[in-house]
């Protein structure tokens, strides 16, 4: 596809921890409407990356603009409202809660309402309340999840949990979503329903996504282009065609010998 603008640049990135060195120099852009994928082996440096760009750690060095706009500037609860979502790879979701409720966290996240409005449910409450509603019955048929709206999160599977918690990512109808190994721990099915949705995704509700990865038959059937990590450093960047037949790729990501 052709490349537009970046929505997301990230520059001369690098992360210390004490004296260990968990990203070095990275830099990559995410362009509107792509979905590109991070991969690389444990340990590579891609979770601390999403960490900096959701602002839960600080850079030791580097630069991260969002929209043009410096987002080290923000504090983390700023970025629903800036229109940057996120799953994680440890679901986030509140494990009581039914799926309507936990869909809900994610639509009210923008709402508007004061306390003294919602403490009165004045007239603007009530339409937000109900237009929240209007989009979480929207995200159920999106995601498929209609017989279970109503049930307990902690009572369904854990590939249900992961639509669910796709689906607490949508909610604040992001620009760009970052995606935190959505399919690791799913069968085929699953897996296949997921890689489905992010399409849809993109598609329907034109969002860019970005997107950590290890399976590798989900990166190269949906990414548009790749980057790989590997010991905090950027080994390689590209189309999943150049990707798979870069033999440093292959050495490093698979442990696979040139000789």
């Amino acid at each position: 596809m052709t490349q537009s603008e970046p929505i997301l640049s990230v520059q001369n990135l690098s992360k210390n921890f004490g004296g260990v060195q968990a990203l070095s120099d990275i830099s990559l852009d995410v362009c509107k409407g792509e979905i590109v994928s991070v991969i690389g082996p444990n340990g590579a440096g891609k979770t601390t990356l999403f960490n900096m760009i959701c602002r839960l750690y600080d850079p030791s060095s580097g630069q991260i603009e969002f929209n043009k706009t410096n987002l080290l500037k923000h504090a983390p609860h700023d970025l629903a409202g800036r229109g940057i979502g996120r799953t994680f790879q440890n679901l986030a979701l509140f494990r009581h809660g039914t799926v309507v409720q936990n869909l809900l966290v994610g639509v009210h996240s923008r709402l508007r309402t004061g306390v003294l409005e919602c403490a009165f449910y004045l007239g603007r409450t009530a339409r937000e309340e109900r237009d929240a509603r209007e989009q979480v019955e929207e995200i159920i048929e999106f995601l498929e999840i209609e017989e279970i709206r109503n049930q307990r999160v902690d009572k369904l599977s854990y590939g249900l949990q992961k639509r669910v918690e796709l689906g607490r990512a949508m909610a604040i109808r992001p620009k760009l979503l970052l995606l935190d190994e959505m399919v690791s721990g799913m069968n085929q099915e699953e897996t296949e329903d997921i890689a489905r949705f992010v399409l849809d995704i993109r598609e329907a509700l034109d969002t860019t996504i970005l997107m950590i990865e290890h399976d590798m038959d989900v990166v190269m059937d949906i990414s548009d282009r790749i980057h790989v990590l590997n010991f905090g450093r950027r080994i390689a960047s590209g189309t999943p065609k150049e990707i798979s037949h870069n033999q440093e790729v292959i050495e490093a990501y698979l442990g696979v010998s040139s000789s």
